[in-house]
Parts: C-alpha cells; structure tokens; sequence
C-alpha cells in the first residue's frame, strides 16, 4: 500500500518576477494538490536542489531564448513523489519513490529526436525552471516517465547536481571518441561542471590537463583540481602560450578531445589548435552571446570533430547517477539555505564559487 502524504496549500518558493527585479523569495506560494494532477503529472517533494549556471542565465533573461516570467528557476531536485495524478498508467515510479528533477522535464517520447536517443532535443520538450517552473521552491510538479529514480547508497544532498552538471559533462564525456589512456583537455575545470569532468574522466581512464580560464583560475581551485585526478593544471594567467603548454602536457601531440566547460566564447577559441590529429571538441558551456570560432583549414587538415552536447537524456542520466552511486564521483558543494539563493547567483556571476551550491529545501 502507498505511503500517505499530507500535502499543505501553500509553500516557501525563489520567484523571478521579471529580469530587472531582484529575486523574491515567499513564503505562501500555492502547491497543486493531488486532485489537480493531470494523468502522467507527479508531485515531488523536494529535499535539495543544486545551483546551476544556467539558472542565472533563465533569471537574467541573457540567452537567446527566453524563459516564462514569472518563474521558479532550478533544475537539479531531489526529494519524494507524494502524489501521482490520476488515471496515469504504467507509471514506472510510485508514490514515496526518491527521485530526481532534471533540465529536462517532459520530452514527448515521439517525435524524431526522441526517437533517435535526442529526448533533451525534443521538438515538444519542457524545461525545468525555464519554461515550467522548477525546483526552487518546496515542491514541484513533474512526470513520471522523466523522473529520476535515486540509488538507494547515493545521498540525496549528493545526488543533486549529478542531475544536471554530472549528466551533461558524462554525456560529453561519453561521445568525445576517447579511449582508456587518451588525453582530455578540459577548460572550465575549476567550475561547477569541471570539477565533475574531471571525475567522470578519470573514472573512464583518461588522463586529464584542466585548463582555468578566465573566472576559475586560483589556488583553491588548482589544489581541487589536481586532487580528483587532473595530471596537469594550466593557468591562462600564469601561461604564456596556452597552445604550446597543452600541447606539451599531452606528449607532444595534443590532446585527443576537449570538452570545454567554460561558459565563454574565448575558451572555445584555442581548442582546434591543441587537439592533435582526428581530435574531437566538444561544446557545453553556454555562453550568453558567443560565437563558435574555428580555423577552417586545420580544422579540416587535422581531421577535427566538432561536436555539440547538450545535457543528456534519461539513459545518461541513470548511468551519470549509478557512477556516482559507487563512489567514482563526488560533488563538491556547500549546502545553503533557500534565502542564499540572490547571495549564489552573485557568486556565480563572479566566478567564485569554487564546485558547486546545493539548496537545503528543508530549511
């Protein structure tokens, strides 16, 4: 027999009323009760939510499409189905499950993306605090064919941004064409994402150069990088010829694929000159307004891949949890309350935040 929920009327939510308006933070917010689900929908109470970049990016209205306003932001949600709308059928999950809210919040499962394994590039997707509202608030409503189940030995705090930041570097990760012992570039590797790449690199048994571009350069971040397995650590400020220096580290030859992180077009810009013959870049960081700059003729000569990846779909989802859930990956993150959420978008902004921020929805 299910466990029963009681389900209040109203919750404590992180609301974007619109982009020139600081966050507001209220108390008395509506939750949809059980007998308003629709058949498909569930009702998740949330535990923790992890930060995201791109949650700053939905609340500044910086990209060039646009989130719904007014918004709940957040995409990285952990916590317990408390209802399911009625009438669903074969539901995968059930009431009292412990599951997880993604990027990706509905795909319709039909059209040609989804069919081909590209459900985050569905023609009909939802997006988790984008274009329905998210996981900054107590509870939220999702579908039960997108949830994700949590392992039972990965804590909930920790399994928060595997749901986004460790999805999308593990999927990038997983079509660069690299094999055991291959070199990886990975600009950004200070960040959020990064310090997971990294991690899931590693665990895949390739050798790692982090490169610190721009915001995540610094000691603490060094020290980070080179304890989660990175082989060597280039400083943008520190180098003189970022070219030759990855170049070198990677046996002369270059690295055999990049997965660049960094949330700016200048990170981009290098990569097709360091990747050595039949080298694959991979593009993840979102930078607000950037263009993808690459040397045509090299990039042809030297038999070069370029290769756009964007979060995951609900099988890498599983795998990128399950790597995590035997202890190959740890998310680095101080746990705030709901109320720090204005003071992590400005720390994000600035490039210091060193790993990531998960939210204590409890609180």
């Amino acid at each position: 027999m299910s466990p029963q929920f009681n389900i209040p009327k109203t919750q404590v939510a992180a609301i974007v009323e619109t982009t020139d308006a600081p966050l507001k933070v209220v108390r008395d917010h509506p939750v949809k009760q059980a007998s308003e689900l629709e058949p498909g929908e569930c009702l998740v109470e949330l535990e923790y939510s992890g930060v995201c970049h791109t949650d700053l990016h939905a609340r500044n209205g910086d990209w060039p499409i646009q989130a719904k306003l007014p918004l709940i932001g957040g995409h990285e949600g952990v916590g317990r189905i408390v209802a399911i709308g009625e009438h669903t059928q074969t539901s995968p999950v059930k009431v009292g499950d412990r599951v997880g809210i993604k990027w990706l919040a509905y795909s319709c499962l039909d059209c040609e993306p989804c069919r081909k394994g590209l459900e985050q590039s569905c023609l009909n997707g939802r997006y988790s605090g984008f274009t329905v509202d998210g996981t900054f608030s107590q509870y939220v409503v999702s579908w039960v064919t997108h949830v994700t189940p949590i392992p039972e030995s990965l804590q909930s705090a920790d399994a928060a941004s595997i749901l986004c930041a460790g999805v999308t570097v593990y999927r990038a990760i997983k079509y660069s064409n690299t094999h055991i012992g291959d070199w990886i570039v990975l600009p950004g590797a200070g960040g959020g994402l990064g310090h997971l790449a990294i991690q899931y690199a590693v665990a895949m048994g390739l050798r790692v150069v982090a490169v610190a571009p721009h915001a995540d350069t610094g000691a603490e971040k060094k020290e980070l990088c080179l304890k989660l397995g990175a082989e060597k650590w280039i400083d943008f400020r520190e180098t003189k010829d970022l070219v030759k220096d990855i170049v070198d580290a990677t046996d002369g030859l270059g690295a055999h694929a990049a997965v660049v992180t960094a949330a700016n077009g200048q990170a981009y810009a290098q990569a097709i000159d360091y990747l050595r013959m039949g080298g694959t870049l991979m593009v993840v960081g979102l930078p607000a307004r950037a263009s993808l700059s690459a040397d045509i003729f090299f990039t042809v000569t030297k038999s070069i891949s370029i290769v756009g990846s964007y979060v995951g779909n609900r099988q890498d989802a599983r795998e990128a949890l399950d790597i995590a859930a035997r202890g190959k990956v740890k998310v680095h993150f101080v746990l705030k309350p709901l109320s720090e959420l204005s003071k992590t978008y400005e720390g994000l902004a600035e490039g210091t935040i060193v790993g990531r921020v998960v939210l204590n929805m409890k609180e």
